[in-house]
Parts: structure tokens; sequence; C-alpha cells
């Protein structure tokens, strides 16, 4: 009888002393290889970025992190600055790293069906010359800024009846959202019956605005057709300054 319950205790003893032995070996193990394994920078998404999300903003919705290679895609984000220039292809969720393939250019973007409209904003379509679009550089994903153009009625008529005019041009929308662009067909403007056509390339830009903002916009585009006003878009990023904006008029065009 003794000699069996001998028997037993010690069993268990080598079974303590032999799990033991082993887990240290396998801590050992992993601790060899956490030695000899390479980690690499890695960007992770923190807040979910948006389809369409301009390149140059995702900096604000990720952090760097570092990981074993072995468990990095091979195309994996190194700079975010490779990133300028181009949107997201889909919704990034919180976790996933960051990787070249979920960003193309914007043009790319747009073949597959736009950028999404924002929630509770509509859009409108507008052609411009392409001096008035950045020179054609404006693309789906870009945010733009708005300058409109306008005579403006200053001071008393004058004796034929007629209101003094002033020109005035500003600002009138910030970091507009543009969802698509597309060339226009080239027109002959012509002045007078006898005068000689010229071509002229309009580019169709379309934005999502507030159903205010839509109406300033159209307002302005209506009065270019009557030469009263005029549209021009500026190339407008997050990290462009808004300050120091006014009403420029012939009486503070010059200092």
């Amino acid at each position: 009888m003794k000699t069996r319950i001998i028997g037993a205790v010690l069993a268990l003893v080598l079974a303590i002393i032999g799990t033991i032995v082993l887990v240290g070996y396998v801590r050992g193990a992993d601790a060899r290889a956490a030695d000899g394994a390479e980690f690499v920078k890695v960007f992770v998404v923190d807040e979910a970025i948006p389809r369409g999300t301009a390149g140059a903003a995702v900096g604000d919705f990720v952090s760097e992190k570092e990981l074993p290679a072995l468990s990095v895609p091979k195309d994996r984000v190194t700079d975010l600055a490779d990133l300028e220039g181009l949107v997201a292809t889909a919704a990034l969720l919180p976790g996933e790293q960051l990787l070249e393939a979920r960003f193309v250019d914007p043009a790319v973007l747009a073949a597959q069906g736009d950028v999404e409209v924002p929630e509770g904003m509509q859009e409108v379509t507008v052609a411009l010359d392409v001096q008035r679009v950045v020179g054609g550089a404006v693309r789906p994903g870009s945010t733009v800024g708005i300058v409109v153009t306008n005579k403006m009625e200053r001071g008393e008529p004058t004796e034929e009846g007629a209101a003094t005019t002033l020109p005035g041009t500003r600002f009138v929308l910030h970091k507009v959202l543009v969802t698509r662009v597309q060339a226009g067909e080239s027109y002959s403007a012509k002045t007078d019956e006898k005068s000689e056509s010229s071509p002229v390339q309009a580019i169709m830009v379309t934005l999502a605005l507030t159903t205010p903002d839509v109406e300033r916009v159209v307002w302005a585009r209506e009065m270019q057709e009557d030469n009263v006003a005029g549209i021009w878009l500026t190339l407008e990023p997050s990290s462009a300054s808004e300050e120091g904006s006014e009403l420029v008029t012939p009486d503070n065009i010059l200092p």
C-alpha cells in the first residue's frame, strides 16, 4: 500500500517538474524568436475612415505602431506622404492596417461610383472654364474654395436713372467636397453673328452642398451667364488657412 502511495506521489512530482520544464522551454523559445524578429512601422486605423477620404487627411485617423514583419502585408503604407493626391477606395475600420491598395487616384474612384455624399447634403453641378477650375487639377475627393465676383449697387442713381455699381470679389464657401468631375464638350462662343467662333473647353464639377449653399452657387452661376458675376474654384485642402478673407473692391485692391 505504502509503495503504491509513494509511486503515485513520485509520478505527480515528475509531472509537475515536466510541466515546469516545458513551460520554461516554450517561453525561452518565444524570447529567442522575439530577439531575432524584425519589427516594422505600420499605420493602424484608430477612427473609421470614410470612403473617398483624401489621403492628405488620413493622418487624423491613424496612429503609428511597430509589429513583427511576419504579420505585416508587403504593401503596407510606410509614409503618409505617399497618400497625397489619393483617396480611400472604401471605408476603413478601426484596427485595420493602412495598405497602399486601399488608396487610388480620385478619377479611378469616380469611375467606381463617385465620392460618397455626406449625410444631409445634396449635389449640384456647375460647368466652368478650365482656368476657373485650377487648370483642370480639381478631382473627385478634392475640397475646394469658391470665390464669387459680382457687381453690387453702390451710391445714388446717375442722372440717367441707373444705379452706380462696383465689382466685388470674395470667398463665399470653403472646403467644399467635389464628388464628380467630367470634361464638358467644346462649344463655340460668339459675340455676334459675324465674329469667328473660338473653342472653349468646359469642365463640369459636381459639389456636395447644403441647401442654402446650393442656392448661392446657382445664383452666382446664373449671373455668370449674364456676364455680371463669376465663379472661381481653388484647391483648398483641410490644412489651408481661411484667415484674412475680405471683400475686395476697386477701393481696396491697392494698398
